[in-house]
């Protein structure tokens, strides 16, 4: 169906895969040749090379991207906390407010209904609907339901990922007016009753013998031997289905008219670090890809410096012309995106590092620089599992430091070196100044060699 946009107003197409690590993508390295539709996106467009996730954990990384706040600001720090819906500053009420016809399809994690329909109260904003709010638990990877606007059971026929991009298909094809449309990927997240990852049938096959290990994985304990097979296969499978999107897009005429992004909300360390599959500070957990193409947008463009998931929604608004609320905490990319302010790198007024506020797991802190990873912990013998159950805490303690150029795969925590105190120092100054930044308060930060943190 025709539409009318201008080029002050495209539509925007926003897909958001679930734990799916960046060096997936041929474009970041992957030798894997999985993706070669976002492959072709990224050569038609421009790749964040460091995007950085603002809270590893799948509803606060997702309230993020509804507020462009920091999960600590919209309250929602932990799982199960429903993001506050009275807020004009959300993104899908901001693109309403604007003339845009809002859609979401996929999984939600940001209402606490769990299995029961989302109420038209807890969704943001979004008008058009074919979602649930925790998907893993209302839906396999073969079968499954998500509810329409009014409450109704929707049956998904077919793989998961199929099913939903068939959703989102049908939606492009029945929209006239510009759009904002996020399909919501559950996927390639594991199976949370399975205990598994699941890929299409046929596909882990292709990649049983001799897959490519990312280096970070590589003689550590955890279940990546067993489970990168089927990872890859559903992330070969979302490619596909990306590119279907994409020739739905061009069949209705309006590829040209209508920026798409890609991203994930956080990735995947296969319990290679804190047991686990994320909730940690490292590259594998927070590093995800980031990659907008559309008009106006840069071609074959790469920026290397960091940026954080938290610049999507005002970067969002401010491609298609629409003002960015105070509230947000985050910064439009689009100088980056466009160069349009003149200056020869692009630059805009970001920070030059991304902050990362961790949760659940344990009370964390982190900052990613173009070279370093700091990282702090409030103290705790056992993390969440001992009690700690807080958005903050008033005192941390030093827990991870990584020189990223000589140690990309972080295999070597340089925190207790004394020859880094000088590097430590630097840093937790700048990691201090960005909580006080975002939250208001400077917390104490013991050094790691202090009497005291060996105890815990």
């Amino acid at each position: 169906m025709a539409q009318d946009t201008t080029p002050d107003q495209p539509n925007v197409l926003v897909v958001l895969t679930d734990q799916q690590r960046w060096d997936t993508v041929g474009a970041y390295g992957s030798p894997m040749d999985l993706t070669p539709a976002l492959d072709d996106v990224a050569a038609d467009g421009t790749r964040f090379e460091a995007a950085v996730t603002p809270q590893p954990l799948c509803g606060p990384a997702r309230s993020c991207l509804q507020t462009g706040q920091y999960a600590t600001e919209s309250g929602c720090w932990k799982n199960g906390i429903p993001l506050p819906d009275d807020a004009d500053h959300l993104l899908a009420r901001r693109f309403a407010d604007a003339g845009y016809r809002t859609g979401y399809v996929g999984k939600w994690h940001l209402a606490d209904t769990v299995e029961e329909p989302v109420p038209a109260g807890r969704r943001a904003g979004y008008r058009d609907w074919k979602a649930a709010d925790v998907l893993e638990f209302t839906s396999h990877p073969y079968d499954g339901t998500v509810y329409d606007e009014d409450g109704d059971p929707v049956e998904l026929d077919g793989y998961r990922v199929d099913a939903l991009t068939d959703l989102m298909v049908s939606a492009l094809e029945s929209t006239a007016e510009p759009f904002f449309r996020v399909l919501s990927h559950l996927e390639p997240h594991h199976q949370n009753d399975m205990e598994t990852f699941v890929a299409p049938d046929g596909y882990a096959e292709r990649h049983r013998h001799n897959p490519w290990i990312p280096p970070d994985l590589r003689d550590r304990p955890g279940d990546w031997y067993e489970e990168l097979p089927d990872y890859y296969g559903i992330c070969e499978r979302i490619d596909e289905s990306f590119g279907r999107l994409l020739g739905a897009l061009e069949r209705e005429g309006i590829a040209e008219d209508t920026v798409v992004v890609f991203a994930s909300d956080h990735g995947c360390h296969f319990r290679t670090r804190p047991g686990e599959y994320k909730r940690s500070c490292h590259e594998s957990s927070v590093r995800v890809p980031l990659v907008f193409c559309g008009p106006g947008i840069e071609s074959d463009q790469v920026v290397e410096s960091p940026v954080s998931l938290l610049d999507l929604p005002p970067t969002l608004l401010d491609l298609a012309g629409i003002d960015v609320p105070d509230e947000m905490q985050g910064h439009s990319l689009v100088p980056e995106l466009t160069g349009r302010d003149g200056r020869p790198d692009g630059a805009s007024e970001r920070p030059d590092a991304a902050f990362v506020q961790i949760s659940e797991s344990q009370t964390g802190r982190a900052l990613r620089t173009d070279r370093w990873k700091y990282a702090v912990a409030a103290p705790s013998e056992h993390g969440w599992q001992g009690g700690l159950d807080e958005p903050a805490s008033d005192v941390y303690v030093e827990r991870h430091l990584y020189d990223l150029r000589a140690d990309p795969a972080e295999r070597v925590n340089l925190v207790s070196r004394p020859e880094y105190a000088a590097v430590r120092e630097g840093l937790r100054e700048r990691l201090l100044a960005r909580i006080e930044t975002v939250e208001g308060e400077r917390p104490d930060v013991v050094p790691f060699a202090e009497p005291g943190f060996r105890e815990y």
